[in-house]
């Protein structure tokens, strides 16, 4: 059952939503029981990829089988990141609650956990380059799991 209050589990799920699944597997309830929004986007190098939105809530990105490859969240979103963190914080918030934050590709990854993402809003998503280029008091809207541990650096 798809849950807005549900945990969001790093690299796994949100919403009771999981990666790897296929989308198909969550049609029956998504459209009986959610205003669902459905859209094509591309990649810079043009790979067709395909968003639902659920309730105005939760973003499901699939590829074009379907399969789902990253689950986000905005502030209508009631679950937490491992008891503490959930959208709607502010970043001076996020870095009390966390051991150590980081930028990749306009997210911010925190204590090393290459599966669970807050997005940073413009313009911090394309400026900022290091945390302390973030406003202690922006207000953290939304948050994906997904798979980028190929981001992570090799030591």
């Amino acid at each position: 059952m798809i849950d807005i209050n549900a945990d969001i589990i790093s690299n796994k799920s949100i919403g009771n939503i999981v990666l790897g699944d296929n989308i198909k597997r969550y049609f029956s309830e998504m459209h009986s029981n959610y205003a669902v929004r459905t859209f094509d986007y591309f990649l810079p190098d043009n790979e067709k990829r395909i968003a639902y939105v659920v309730d105005e809530t939760i973003t499901i990105a699939t590829l074009s089988n379907g399969l789902i490859i990253s689950i986000g969240c905005n502030e209508r979103y009631r679950g937490h990141y491992m008891n503490s963190l959930h959208t709607g914080m502010i970043m001076s918030d996020v870095i009390k609650s966390t051991d150590k934050q980081r930028i990749f590709n306009g997210c911010i990854i925190v204590n090393d956990d290459f599966g669970f993402l807050i997005d940073l809003p413009e313009p911090y998503d394309e400026i900022a380059d290091d945390i302390d280029h973030i406003p202690l008091g922006l207000i953290l809207k939304e948050m994906r799991v997904a798979d980028c541990y190929s981001w992570k650096p090799k030591r």
